[in-house]
């Protein structure tokens, strides 16, 4: 099989030339994300993963080895923070790669 394509990952409008990608911010509406001019950059990040997610699941990396990343949920928690308390969702995203060094490189996914 092959790697996801930039559409399974960041939806159907999803672009990229050698120095631009293009995400196309109605694409992420599925996850719950509304967008608008002022969207943060975390909401827009916690829309991509959230968008990801279903695609990039340990059960479709066991039958796809071309898929390097997955990402899954982990337990909520609660945390305070300057005497609020806030509830932590936990997203964890794997990269595997073969075993060649311990350095994070980008382009080895």
């Amino acid at each position: 099989m092959a790697e996801p394509t930039l559409a399974q990952i960041f939806g159907a409008n999803a672009a990229q030339n050698s120095t631009t990608i293009t995400i196309a911010k109605a694409d992420l509406t599925s996850t719950g994300f509304v967008a608008s001019s002022s969207n943060t950059a975390e909401s827009i990040l916690a829309a991509i993963v959230a968008f990801a997610q279903p695609t990039l699941t340990s059960t479709n990396q066991a039958s796809n080895t071309d898929q390097s990343v997955t990402i899954s949920d982990s337990n909520d928690s609660l945390t305070t923070r300057s005497s609020v308390t806030y509830r932590r969702k936990t997203k964890i995203i794997t990269f595997d790669k073969t075993d060649s060094g311990s350095t994070f490189n980008p382009g080895d996914y």
